[in-house]
């Protein structure tokens, strides 16, 4: 049996006045976790219909990854208190193309 993949994937909301600084505080983040072997891909960007809320997406090749990553994250300092989220941890034994 293979190592599943993961996906973290959902959405929080702060004070829309500041969304966009929460967002363009993650962007080391974001670099670092690309650079990162496992990460195959990170997104932590403002939704274009609600302006209170952002959202994360992140796919890693393991388990072992992530944590490996969440270790030396040094995530920024919480800038605004968070309103609502919901956000879903999924282990993928399957990929295949969408179409």
């Amino acid at each position: 049996m293979s190592t599943p993949k993961i996906i973290i994937a959902g959405w929080y909301t702060v004070e829309p006045s500041k969304r966009d600084e929460v967002v363009k505080a993650h962007e080391d983040l974001m670099n670092r976790a690309r650079q990162t072997p496992g990460c195959l891909d990170l997104a932590i960007t403002a939704d274009l219909v609600d302006p209170a809320r952002i959202n994360n997406f992140e796919s890693w090749a393991s388990e072992e990854a992530l944590q490996a990553f969440r270790k030396v994250a040094n995530p920024p300092k919480q800038i605004a208190p968070i309103l609502e989220m919901e956000m879903s941890k999924h282990h993928i034994n399957k990929t295949e193309p969408p179409f």
